[in-house]
């Protein structure tokens, strides 16, 4: 994969996290006076998940969605769940953040992870890919 195709990625990451924050942002404020903060943040991130799940296979990716990487997309999601969870908590118990902006703020922080996990996951042999190439050995003799 080229720089440019790198690059084109993480642009069109960029582009879907947008839409998949602003739609899980209008999911909790719809939630939000039905339901604890946190009932809310977690139903609104599920149904944010699944939209991205597509979003991303499709758009940002360019690869079929199957049952086997929606099955496995929630796992890497976990990471983010945990990093937007901890985040939501410490800036609402400790930092004192109106619970109507945390989910926002403790999304941002949690995006490079999202797309180094994403990728691994949507994209067959993105790992591999990411590896350096192994350098040729000097058979030089001493």
């Amino acid at each position: 994969m080229t720089k440019k195709d790198q690059l084109g990625q993480i642009f069109r990451f960029a582009l879907v996290g947008g839409v998949n924050t602003g739609t899980f942002f209008g999911f909790y404020l719809l939630l939000h006076p039905w339901m604890p903060y946190f009932a809310a943040y977690t139903l609104a991130f599920v149904l944010s998940m699944i939209g991205s799940f597509f979003m991303n296979t499709y758009f940002t990716y360019r690869t079929r969605p199957t049952w086997k990487k929606f099955l496995f997309f929630p796992l890497t999601n976990v990471t983010n769940y945990v990093i937007q969870s901890v985040g939501l908590y410490a800036l609402v118990t400790w930092a004192g953040m109106d619970t109507r902006i945390a989910p926002l703020v403790a999304a941002v922080v949690a995006i490079p992870f999202t797309f180094l996990l994403s990728r691994r996951i949507l994209v067959p042999g993105a790992a591999r890919a990411a590896e350096p190439a192994p350098r040729p050995s000097s058979s030089s003799t001493v």
